[in-house]
């Protein structure tokens, strides 16, 4: 497993309250550090990493932006930990993106099962994400058949069943997706009716 470390309290001396032992330890096999200056979205994109951390030394929304970023374009898991409440923050971050939010104080807990519950949360968000995907595409494509229908019934004088039977044979004879053709049904429709 790659990490990234996003780590906003390191100094030359501290290499930051990110212990790496733990994370080997947690599975860690390659830790990559955020350098100096620069944009997480622009390191998760080089390092391809399979789960990040940033560790903030205090609650910053602008960080946040970075991580919505993230969320939308290459998704991943992503631990935050910072040092003080703040539950308003907290609902940002994990609106943003973040898969686990711990606020630690002085010390970390142990990380091994911070990271497991963050890999595993992000694993279900995006069987979640997937199935209302599905859901909402197949809904979509039901509308479309059903107009194209309603369409075909009217333009031809014929029945639902020989409606539905003509788009089916369509499709197969086209090799296409009934959605598809009945999208073509009705952009036609659509389109004949916009003619002077």
């Amino acid at each position: 497993m790659k990490v990234l470390i996003a780590d906003t309290i390191h100094t030359a001396a501290e290499p930051g309250r990110i212990v790496e032992a733990d994370l080997t330890a947690a599975g860690a096999t390659v830790i990559v550090r955020l350098a100096a200056g620069e944009l997480l979205a622009d390191a998760v994109l080089r390092e391809a990493p399979d789960l990040v951390i940033v560790d903030m030394a205090r609650p910053d929304r602008d960080g946040l932006e970075d991580i919505r970023h993230i969320a939308r374009h290459d998704p991943r898991p992503i631990v935050m930990f910072v040092d003080h409440d703040d539950p308003a923050f907290m609902e940002a971050a994990i609106e943003a993106g973040v898969s686990s939010y711990n606020v630690v104080g002085a010390s970390l807990p142990a990380i091994k099962p911070v990271v497991q519950a963050a890999v595993a949360m992000f694993r279900r968000y995006r069987q979640v994400e997937s199935s209302l995907h599905k859901a909402e595409t197949s809904l979509r494509e039901r509308d479309l058949i059903d107009r194209a229908k309603a369409i075909l019934i009217r333009q031809r004088g014929i029945g639902e069943p020989e409606a539905y039977r003509w788009l089916r044979r369509q499709a197969m004879e086209q090799s296409r997706k009934l959605a598809a053709v009945a999208a073509d049904v009705v952009a036609a429709d659509k389109n004949k009716g916009k003619r002077p």
